[in-house]
This record gives C-alpha cells, sequence and structure tokens, in this order.
C-alpha cells in the first residue's frame, strides 16, 4: 500500500519540486500518494496539482488544530516555513516546531526538514544570519522528539538569479553583475527544481538517513564562474562589480537589509554552509544516482537573458 506523504509549502519552490518529482517518477510514484499543504487551495499552482491527483489541504500555519489536520493519517511529512514571509524568527521557530510536534502526535514515521546550518555557531557567535538560526533551532528541536528525521540543507538557488539578482545592463551596453563578494567567493548553487533528487533517497531509506543532513549544491561556484558562463552563453559581455559600503542592500526594508549584510560577512569569512561544506556536499553527490543541473545548464535554459 502506497505511503502517505505530506508536503508543506507545495506551491513554493522547493515543495513544488518534491511534488513535481514524485509524480514524474514511476518507481516513487507507486510507493507514495501526495498530499500537498497551502495557506490558499485557489492558487493555480494548488489546483493543477489536485488535476494530478494530490490532495491538497488548506491550513493555518499559526494553527496547531490545522497542522493537525494537514498531517493526519501520513506516513511522512516534508516540512519547510517561510521566514520572509513575516521576517519574524520567532514566527518561523514556532511554526516549524508546531508542525513537528503535529508530526510526532500523529504518528507520521519520518519528518524531512529543510533546515540551514547555525551561522551563530560556525562563527563562534560573530555573525548571526536569523534565517539560518530559525531553521537550525528547528532542526536541534526535531533531534530530540520521537520520529525519524532527515534535514534537507539547500544551498543558493540558481532561480536567484532570474529577477532581483540579475545582471544590470550598463550605459556601454555590457551587463553588471552585482554581488557583495569577491570574485573568488564560491557559492554552492542548486536548481531547487532538483529537490526531490536529493530527497528521495531519504524517502526510500529512512533508517538509514535517520539523522543525517543532506547538503544539497550541483556544485561550489565562483562569482567568476557565474559571469563567464552568462557570457559564453548568451554572447553578452557580463562583468562583476562588488558594490561600495554594502550599498547592494539599498532599498531593502530594515529586517532584509540586516539578513543581507550579516548573510555577507557570513560567506565571505565561513562559507555558506561553513568549513566543512565542500566535504558534505561530496557526500551528499556520492548518494544520487542522477544527474544535477549545472550553471551552465541553467543558464542556457533561461535564454533570453539579457534584451
Amino acid at each position: 500500500m502506497p505511503k502517505l506523504l505530506t508536503i508543506f509549502g507545495v506551491t513554493g519552490q522547493q515543495g513544488a519540486a518534491l511534488a513535481r518529482y514524485i509524480l514524474d517518477t514511476k518507481s516513487l510514484r507507486s510507493e507514495f500518494t501526495l498530499r500537498g499543504v497551502t495557506r490558499d487551495a485557489s492558487k493555480p499552482g494548488a489546483v493543477a496539482l489536485k488535476k494530478e491527483g494530490v490532495e491538497i489541504v488548506e491550513t493555518d500555519m499559526n494553527i496547531r488544530s490545522s497542522l493537525d489536520k494537514a498531517v493526519v493519517g501520513s506516513n511522512v511529512v516534508f516540512s519547510m516555513t517561510n521566514f520572509w514571509e513575516k521576517c519574524s524568527p520567532e514566527i518561523d521557530v514556532a511554526q516549524g516546531k508546531a508542525i513537528a510536534d503535529a508530526a510526532v502526535a500523529a504518528g507520521v514515521s519520518q519528518i524531512i526538514w529543510s533546515s540551514l546550518p547555525s551561522v551563530s555557531l560556525m562563527s563562534g557567535g560573530k555573525v548571526t544570519v536569523e534565517h539560518f538560526e530559525t531553521k537550525a533551532e528547528v532542526e536541534e528541536y526535531i533531534r530530540t522528539l520521537n520520529i525519524k528525521c532527515t534535514f534537507f540543507m539547500p544551498g543558493w538557488f540558481m532561480q536567484n538569479h532570474l529577477s532581483i539578482l540579475k545582471p544590470e545592463k550598463a550605459d556601454d551596453g555590457t551587463y553588471v553583475f552585482s554581488m557583495p563578494w569577491t570574485a573568488v567567493t564560491e557559492l554552492p548553487l542548486i536548481d531547487i527544481r532538483d529537490t526531490g533528487k536529493f530527497v528521495a533517497p531519504a524517502l526510500l531509506d529512512p533508517d538509514l538517513y535517520h539523522g543525517k543532513r543532506l547538503t544539497c549544491a550541483t556544485a561550489f561556484y565562483t562569482l567568476t564562474d557565474m559571469v563567464d558562463t552568462w557570457t559564453r552563453v548568451t554572447g553578452s559581455t557580463v562583468k562583476l562589480r562588488v558594490p561600495e559600503n554594502g550599498d547592494k542592500h539599498a532599498g531593502f526594508s530594515e529586517q532584509p537589509k540586516h539578513e543581507g549584510v550579516n548573510a555577507t560577512a557570513h560567506i565571505n569569512q565561513y562559507g555558506y554552509f561553513g568549513p566543512s561544506g565542500k566535504d558534505n556536499l561530496s557526500w551528499t553527490i556520492s548518494r544520487l544516482t542522477e544527474q544535477l543541473t549545472s550553471w551552465e545548464d541553467f543558464v542556457r535554459e533561461h535564454q533570453p537573458w539579457f534584451w
């Protein structure tokens, strides 16, 4: 009998990607039936998934009884929260813990939490990035519960560069990629549509992956790698610019700006995943059976970038 996998954030990037992967993978589709959790069941993404046989449940993440209904009867829960919706560490942590509590109360056998490492821990308290700390705090809480758990830790989304972090046209006709790091700063890029490729092994072998962190990206790319790929693939010259005095964050409201400044320091000094990030990524990738989307693949797929 197929297991019921409940996916929180099913209309967002991570949840939608996981649902899509399972629906498109015959072996997994026979293993799992899907329930998608969303705030708004009328969203086009939710409506489309319902037509494909996904049960859609509308849920208020701040009401425990609503979460109980969302996870009832589930065998596995893929859990995530959206820090940026409220930019409130307290709300983000409360929601993450409440989902976990509801899962345990419902007798769910496995939870997969979308997590991130604690920057405060890796920096010895010198730098704090709230949207990392909240995920790490919920992870530590889940580890104390009586439930099998695995932690999906996505890197820097390639999708970030389709909109607000896209190169901008300069007066001389070239394009400028402004990022607050150096040319050799490395980002662990992930096409978030690959979420299912990373999560599937844990779904199929929860005992093996119990307590494990899945460090998830295609590879580490320098900013030079990124601009060189844009130039080569598009035929347009893309140059890297490092803004002075943090002006890359100008125009943001206070909390996102604060997060951006601290994340800049974190990545510059300690790396996105910390000092063991590359080794942890190598371990995760060694467990996969499918090819991941490279930065060049992503750039080619999303042409035209410039017009």
